[in-house]
């Protein structure tokens, strides 16, 4: 060992994988590193990119010490970041290293983007000057660089007439900046006219943006009543303060519209973040927010993770929505999780939603939140009057599923040219197919649930693990031809029984699997807002955040489906996802309509949503959920235990609940199970799960931690997963 090889600088890289701290690395002679940065450094076999972490490298023998191969040259991730991917990974008990790729995960934009060709005006002059030359001339003679195909347009002119004078020298070929991915947002762009309780509740999120320092702002405001514009306001005021601005959305079917209102208000869109978008259009997103030319990016909650290095707001939109949930890997909930962003950064949140989870109306009432209500319709468009349609008695015809009250109201919405739309949020034809002869029914071989019959595609289809198989004459079991029979209604059977209704209407199916995926879906709503279609038939997908002008009528084709589980916020989410679905009609201020079929009509949800009497059903499950201490009284984290074997499962499964410490005395924390999961095969993996609870001051992630370390490391085919805060108990 020399005496050079120990002075050499050591530092902490945390990488992407499954560790739980840093490695510790060698900086080479000369070489620079600040905390944040991005590198490449050896692991294994491979190299991959890792960050610069906090603090100094652990001692490491010399001689077992690797180099860092490289620098990037890209921003670092700001200490905020780093303190935000710690924070996520101590309290979902996952490991930072995981936490950390998600801040990762577009490695080609950790070089700089290249530079793009430009043209710029020389001295010479062309040997003869036509009229398209002279336009060209014109237009360059401000001596900016122009890429050619820009000035072509800009001139009208064809690209030849370009090539030919940088043929004569009369344009010099130089490197331009690449161009921003998106405008800038011009903030005095298109002011709205706001009504006096959108202007009040403007004013007050302006000065919330303005302040510089964190708070949660609820926006509590019923469908239609201008939350959006109300929001702008806050994102106008960040923006003007130099701040970058992130919106998230809870489905990708929703970015186009709000895109589009966006451009309204600022005169250009914001970036797009989600899984749909191309590799390339990722990494430059991901570049230019490192680099602050991005300031309002608009995403799925993988956005949180985004390296913004001037963020200064966080609006989270629909923060009911169960899609901010993740449930791979990192389980983390995206608007609990933009909180704690916007606490470690020292700047507000915004949440909005017109049914807000039961969470944050109690954060609001505690005054760890402050609510913002906005209780009528903007221009005092009325909220449809809402019904129920008793199903057990006006029940459909045989072989139907829509009351002849139902089929009556669309009759006469679509005679009076406005749209109609049916809510069932079952995709696909049907949930079960069953043979009449030997009673044989169709199961996906990977997971304990029925394949659903997808007519338009002629598949039988999985909606857990994906598995599909073609729906075949005759029966597998028994070999009877033409007695496979379709069991329940899917949206694309709803949308059959309304063509026998209605065989000139017509009607459009929007669901998450539609074919031609984003693209068709994006193309097919902006149809519905153009009153294309006459009747529209679709899934939870058409309750979030839609303008369809001209529906005046929805009707919800099973309101008890969300009932019929054991999920302690079922009763929270029906009413949500109904009240929501039912808020599509009447927007453009027509009378409007909501008729809901269903077989308890006396169930505290239903008599909700037909009285309008929203308070008094938060007041009751509020109630409910304090007196069993469940959240937001109580906590709960789910161990999901899962295996190629039954046995394997739940014999780990019982060794976690032998292995489970005593409770501690604060805290009254209890363990249940382990049960086999409700859905208990997945992919192919058996499930068990336990359940732990405790009251709000307890501490599920210590207790977890012990319960972990004392039992035996999972083997074989094995694993556990840890989910704190559950949203589902599937």
């Amino acid at each position: 060992m020399n005496r050079e090889s120990t002075s050499r600088r050591v530092i902490p890289v945390m990488v992407p994988m499954p560790v739980e701290r840093p490695y510790s690395y060698a900086v080479p002679e000369g070489v620079r590193v600040e905390p944040g940065a991005i590198l490449r450094v050896p692991l294994g076999p491979r190299e991959v990119a890792g960050v610069a972490w906090d603090g100094d490298g652990e001692p490491v023998e010399p001689a077992k010490l690797r180099e860092i191969s490289q620098v990037f040259e890209c921003p670092p991730l700001p200490a905020e970041m780093r303190r935000f991917i710690e924070w996520v990974a101590a309290y979902t008990l996952s490991p930072p290293g995981i936490v950390a790729r998600m801040a990762l995960r577009a490695p080609a934009a950790f070089d700089p983007e290249p530079p793009v060709e430009g043209l710029r005006l020389t001295a010479n002059r062309p040997d003869r000057v036509t009229a398209a030359r002279e336009r060209v001339l014109r237009y360059a003679a401000d001596g900016q660089a122009w890429t050619r195909s820009g000035l072509a347009h800009a001139a009208g002119v064809s690209s030849t007439v370009i090539d030919g004078l940088v043929a004569q020298g009369v344009f010099e070929r130089v490197d331009i900046p690449p161009p921003p991915i998106v405008a800038a947002p011009d903030t005095s762009f298109g002011r709205p006219e706001l009504t006096p309780d959108q202007q009040l509740a403007a004013e007050r999120l302006r000065e919330k943006a303005g302040a510089e320092t964190f708070s949660v702002t609820l926006i509590d405001g019923v469908t239609g009543s201008g939350k959006t514009e109300v929001y702008f306001e806050a994102v106008a005021a960040a923006l003007d303060m130099g701040k970058q601005v992130l919106i998230l959305l809870p489905e990708i079917a929703l970015t186009q519209a709000f895109l589009e209102r966006f451009h309204d208000r600022f005169g250009a869109k914001p970036a797009e973040w989600h899984s749909d978008l191309a590799p390339r259009k990722r990494e430059r997103v991901w570049r230019q927010v490192a680099e602050g030319q991005v300031r309002v990016v608009a995403g799925a909650r993988s956005a949180l993770f985004l390296p913004f290095c001037e963020l200064g707001l966080v609006v989270v939109d629909e923060e009911h929505d169960p899609a901010y949930k993740q449930e791979d890997r990192v389980f983390y909930n995206a608007r609990d999780m933009s909180v704690v962003r916007g606490r470690l950064g020292n700047f507000p949140v915004v949440l909005a939603s017109a049914t807000p989870s039961l969470e944050s109306r109690v954060n609001a009432d505690q005054g760890r939140y402050e609510r913002i209500l906005l209780p009528a319709r903007f221009a005092d468009a009325a909220l449809p009057e809402l019904s129920a349609i008793d199903m057990r008695r006006s029940p459909p015809a045989r072989g139907g599923f829509l009351s002849p009250v139902l089929i009556e109201a669309i009759g006469r919405t679509i005679g009076r040219k406005e749209q109609a739309l049916l809510f069932l949020n079952r995709r696909g034809y049907a949930p079960l197919t069953l043979c009449r002869v030997c009673g044989h029914r169709f199961q996906c071989p990977n997971c304990s649930s029925w394949l659903v019959e997808h007519r338009f595609r002629r598949q039988l289809v999985c909606h857990h693990c994906g598995h599909s198989e073609g729906r075949p004459e005759a029966c597998p079991e028994c070999g009877a031809l033409d007695h496979l029979v379709p069991c329940g209604p899917g949206v694309e059977r709803i949308a059959e029984e309304l063509t026998r209704h209605f065989p000139d209407a017509r009607t459009i199916v929007l669901s998450s699997d539609l074919l031609g995926g984003v693209k068709r879906l994006r193309l097919e709503l902006e149809a519905i807002a153009n009153g294309e279609a006459d009747i529209v038939v679709g899934t939870q997908l058409v309750a979030k955040g839609h303008n369809f002008p001209s529906m005046t009528l929805v009707g919800v084709v099973d309101a008890d489906l969300g009932l019929a589980n054991g999920d302690p916020r079922a009763a929270e989410r029906t009413f949500q996802l109904l009240s929501q679905v039912t808020g599509r009609a009447g927007r453009s201020g027509k009378k409007s309509t909501g008729l809901l079929q269903t077989y308890q009509p006396e169930h505290l949800v239903m008599r909700a949503l037909i009285s309008g009497d929203a308070e008094t059903f938060y007041e009751r499950e509020i109630e409910e959920r304090l007196r069993a201490a469940l959240p937001p009284f109580g906590r709960l984290a789910a161990l999901i235990v899962s295996a190629a074997t039954r046995q394997e499962a739940e014999a780990h499964a019982r060794a976690l609940r032998r292995a489970a410490p005593a409770a501690p005395a604060a805290g009254n924390i209890e363990i249940l199970g382990p049960a086999e999961a409700p859905l208990a095969m997945v992919a192919g993996r058996h499930r068990f799960r336990l359940l732990v609870q405790g009251s709000r001051r307890a501490d599920l992630q210590a207790y977890i931690r012990r319960l972990l370390e004392a039992a035996e490391r999972p083997r074989g085919s094995v694993r556990v997963q840890v989910d704190i805060d559950p949203q589902s108990f599937l």
